[in-house]
């Protein structure tokens, strides 16, 4: 772990980890990280939840598997426990998951609960779900990646390929700039196809 974070930090990159247990909450925080992610099955795990927010840092929640009543008991555990700031990841813990079983619009549910940020733990097979989260107002994006989609094991099958997480990244951007500022008015470019166009 240690060499995993100083690698990150040497290419600019913040490391994260989800912690299973109180000594890999020690662990992480010895090594300095700036948030504690928290897995899906941990949401009901109260004692772990209140020694995370006891390190008062960021976390970040995924609530896959989980009802909003048990989302709010889990943010209230945090909350009291004096977490810093909170994220919350709208997840489907299925691997891969299915399209039709995603409801992406359960992040705006959040997002008007919670006054949080919202955003996606992807386990569907390709990118247009995330994307898709993007435009609906993900501001966090997890998604797993591998060399290998054949290799062993259960993650393997929902994850994206090198080459496809760039093709992600790269059109997450896109619609990030394509997104503007919501103020109807005309483009720049448009100025020259007004002249021409307008009757």
């Amino acid at each position: 772990f240690e060499e995993l974070f100083t690698y990150a930090q040497k290419r600019g990159m913040i490391f994260l980890s989800t912690p299973f247990d109180q000594g890999s909450v020690d662990l992480l925080d010895k090594l300095g990280v700036p948030a504690f992610k928290v897995g899906s099955g941990e949401i009901t795990n109260f004692p772990l939840l209140r020694y995370i927010a006891g390190k008062q840092k960021p976390v970040i929640l995924s609530t896959g598997m989980s009802t909003l009543d048990e989302v709010a008991e889990a943010v209230e555990v945090l909350r009291k426990e004096g977490s810093g700031e909170m994220a919350l990841l709208h997840c489907v813990s299925c691997y891969p998951a299915r399209i039709e079983d995603t409801n992406l619009r359960a992040m705006e549910t959040l997002r008007r609960k919670f006054n949080l940020p919202v955003g996606l733990s992807d386990h569907t097979v390709g990118i247009y779900i995330p994307i898709a989260a993007v435009a609906l107002g993900a501001c966090i994006i997890e998604k797993h990646f591998t060399p290998d989609r054949n290799l062993p094991g259960p993650d393997h099958k929902a994850s994206l390929e090198p080459s496809e997480l760039i093709e992600m990244v790269s059109a997450i951007r896109g619609i990030e700039s394509a997104m503007g500022n919501g103020m109807k008015r005309p483009a720049a470019g448009e100025a020259e196809t007004k002249k021409a166009a307008r009757r």
